[in-house]
């Protein structure tokens, strides 16, 4: 049956034409084997092979794609009475599917079916006219009132009640046509989307929303951001009602026997989760977020789970499970438990069944673009009010996987005529045929986040659901949900993002910068994402103490400055890295007048205040006739201004002694410098004011440890990228340069991945993982607070 060569395609196509479909359904349908195998098998068990009318022929294609060979008993007989027209329209075939479907026996009850599905009832135009005039006349105020803003679902929802058999086609066309009769044409306001009522926003300054107070002081009695949370004993207060359809804040509203089982579990202890989603790795809002979730928990001495949201399988790897695990040990918390929403799987799933049965659920047919449509005009799914029953067969349907993917939803039905857009029936189950990473194929139906996450916080005995302000209008749906099911609510809570200049933390737009490799992947040093930070050389600690040193407010989204973030990564690497020298674009130094050969070893400080008698605070240097300077620290042309090297000008070499420029060698363009040729005071009888580091030769003839380094700027230079259309062309191409021929002191070469110095006068660095035992490199973490080279100072 099913075509294995251009010929068979060929003349299955012709069969499929025969029976009534156009040509791009044909062609699309064969494309298909598994859907043309069963298709083909009914054309030759309806005796149609040569043809029929193109009703019935639609109406046989209907139970091709709904249902497989062995999805009704009563096959045969269904197609039987396709063929001879006696079931016509849509509306019969489906009832005729859902009384097939549970008749199990091989009696059929031909009265009761024929009756059920409205066999020999003759709805006639005028009789279908009648109906849509009745029912428009019955919403006629309602109609002249919000004209074509009328939720036309609902209305088709009206006329099916009272005329199940009519065929939907001209129902739609005849709620449309008279419509226009009542209203005339669309008028320009009827285009215009409603206003909505803009919350007032304080006066903003001239940088926008971008924080610009002053950088903190560390505080021995910092303000405990965790004081704005109500304890356990305030959280389990019993509210008498509870709104959803509002613009009020919401809270839990819990029976005294919820709350008395709820308290029996956790024994008053107060538990918070993080539900990540594992589609990409974690950046440095969620850094906010876990010091939320994990921070509550500790300071109450509670717990908080990681829990993974792995209800998309398409988009999930175990690469960022991994990831994810191991990052939030590496900021310091440790989860209470670990779970995966798939863990709950067959609990969500009997709780949508209970949904259904409670008439709180219904299964939508309509395309995805039209669920979205209606949406948004606040109108009615056509299924909206289909049988119990009905919706009961179809979602085991989903299950069983007899819907192709997009075909049918489970949507909660909730209040479409809700200001607040997630109370517009949200999707609770969609169909994907992809494997999951933990249940494998077990499911072709999956729960969305609206549907699963509340549940499974009232599952696990959360007291404390925190999450972003853009999660807000959600909580309407959450506690609607957890009362339609009569579970336990916790108390939900929402805090202002963490946003950060001069970076997008969208996933989308970070998989965007990975995946087109605009960044060397997901740990890039130039991204904003937590494993990048770490790969950059930003500590932990410096995280935490700048996601609190912003505080948790309701307030609006603020964009804080990157500066700040590095305020806290320098007061922390001040005080643990040690001091080293690097030069990163080196400019040979010849002193004329030290003795060829002759090398002597100098004292130099790791730390600023170490004393030169303590050994461990000091590290050998060595010093020759040839040493390396920074090219930006030598001017041909002196200035009053400047500070370093210049000739006949004389500078301090740092713990070593002054020199001063006696020549300079150029190229042959007379321009380029190649080197200098200096002599130095052993005596130290002159005191310059400028003081530069360097790098000698450790052996006559021998170059310096010559090592990578990585120097970091802005990935964008636009505050906030993810406003701009074209945010990839906002990329700053400065944002790398590598040094790949930079000098480094002797002591550096036993440097591991990890560590991290301060390079005098450079700024802080790490060494990275691409070093290799014949090459280290180095990532330049941050600046020093003055700019490198600007006088050098």
């Amino acid at each position: 049956m099913v075509p294995e060569d251009d010929k068979a395609v060929k003349n299955a196509e012709e069969l499929l034409i025969k029976i009534g479909l156009d040509e791009r359904t044909a062609t699309n349908t064969v494309a298909n084997r598994k859907l043309t195998s069963n298709l083909l098998s009914l054309i030759h068990q309806a005796g149609v092979a040569n043809g029929c009318e193109r009703g019935v022929g639609n109406l046989i294609y209907t139970v091709a794609t709904k249902f497989p060979a062995n999805a009704l008993v009563h096959r045969e007989t269904l197609l039987k009475y396709i063929v001879s027209s006696k079931i016509k329209t849509l509306a019969q075939l489906e009832a005729a599917f859902l009384f097939l479907s549970v008749t199990a026996s091989e009696d059929l009850n031909v009265t009761e079916f024929e009756k059920a599905c409205g066999v020999g009832i003759e709805v006639t135009l005028a009789d279908t006219e009648k109906t849509v005039d009745e029912v428009l006349e019955d919403n006629k105020n309602t109609i002249i009132q919000k004209r074509y803003r009328t939720n036309v679902g609902e209305l088709f929802s009206h006329v099916r009640k009272r005329q199940p058999w009519a065929d939907p086609k001209i129902v739609k066309q005849l709620i449309d046509a008279k419509l226009y009769s009542l209203l005339g044409e669309r008028t320009a306001a009827d285009c215009e989307k409603p206003l909505k009522k803009k919350k007032e926003k304080p006066a903003k300054e001239e940088r926008n929303n971008v924080e610009s107070t002053p950088l903190p002081k560390h505080s021995e009695e910092e303000v405990n951001p965790f004081l704005i949370f109500p304890s356990p004993k305030e959280n389990y207060k019993v509210h008498t009602e509870v709104f959803f359809s509002d613009e009020s804040v919401l809270r839990a509203c819990n029976s005294k026997d919820i709350l008395d089982n709820h308290l029996k579990e956790t024994k008053g202890k107060v538990l918070t989760r993080f539900p990540p989603e594992p589609n990409g790795y974690l950046h440095i809002g969620h850094a906010k977020a876990l010091f939320v979730d994990f921070g509550l928990a500790k300071e109450r001495h509670g717990g908080c789970y990681l829990r993974y949201d792995d209800t998309n399988p398409e988009a999930e790897k175990q690469e960022y499970i991994d990831h994810i695990e191991e990052i939030i040990r590496w900021l310091g918390w440790e989860p209470f438990k670990i779970t995966y929403t798939s863990d709950y799987f067959q609990k969500l799933y009997d709780f949508a069944v209970t949904l259904i049965q409670k008439g709180h659920a219904y299964v939508d047919e309509q395309k995805p673009e039209d669920i979205k449509r209606y949406r948004k005009e606040k109108w009615n799914s056509p299924y909206r009010d289909r049988p119990i029953a009905e919706s009961l067969k179809k979602f085991d349907e989903m299950k069983r996987g007899l819907f192709e993917e997009g075909e049918a939803t489970l949507r909660m039905k909730q209040d479409m005529e809700c200001d607040n857009f997630n109370m517009h029936d949200l999707i609770a189950y969609r169909i994907k045929f992809t494997p999951h990473p933990r249940t494998g194929d077990k499911w072709s139906i999956y729960p969305t986040y609206d549907y699963a996450h509340c549940i499974v916080d009232s599952l696990e005995n959360i007291t404390h659901s925190l999450c972003s302000l853009e999660f807000e209008t959600r909580r309407a749906s959450y506690y609607w949900l957890l009362d339609a099911l009569g579970l336990y609510q916790p108390f939900v809570w929402e805090y202002s993002r963490l946003n950060v200049t001069n970076t997008v933390m969208s996933k989308r737009k970070l998989k965007c910068l990975v995946i087109e490799k605009w960044v060397d992947g997901w740990d890039d040093p130039r991204l904003m994402t937590l494993a990048g930070l770490r790969r950059r050389g930003v500590t932990s600690t410096s995280i935490n103490a700048f996601v609190r040193g912003t505080g948790i407010t309701r307030s609006d989204c603020t964009m804080i400055r990157l500066d700040r973030l590095e305020y806290y990564v320098r007061e922390e690497l001040n005080k643990t890295s040690p001091r080293q020298m690097v030069v990163i674009n080196p400019l040979k130094v010849v002193i004329t007048n030290m003795e060829e050969g002759l090398v002597t070893d100098l004292d130099a400080k790791k730390w600023p205040d170490a004393q030169t008698d303590d050994s461990s605070s000091v590290y050998k240097v060595p010093f020759s006739s040839i040493v390396y300077i920074e090219h930006t620290d030598f001017r041909v042309k002196d200035s009053k201004d400047y500070h370093g090297l210049a000739p006949g000008k004389t500078v301090l070499l740092r713990y070593a002694y002054p020199i001063k420029c006696t020549e300079v060698v150029l190229a042959d363009d007379k321009e380029t410098v190649l080197e200098i040729h200096a002599e130095y005071d052993p005596l130290k009888m002159t005191k310059p004011k400028g003081v530069i580091h360097w790098v000698a030769e450790p052996k006559p003839g021998v170059d310096p440890l010559k090592v990578e380094v990585r120097l970091f700027d802005k990935l964008f230079r636009s505050e906030n990228p993810a406003e701009l259309d074209d945010w990839l062309g906002d990329l700053n191409p400065q944002s790398k340069v590598v040094m790949p021929c930079a000098y480094a002191v002797p002591t550096l070469h036993t440097a591991a991945v990890g560590d991290s110095f301060q390079f005098e006068r450079l700024g802080y660095f790490v060494v990275d993982k691409d070093s290799t035992s014949d090459k280290l490199v180095f990532n330049r973490t941050v600046t020093l607070r003055d700019s490198y080279g600007k006088g050098g100072k």
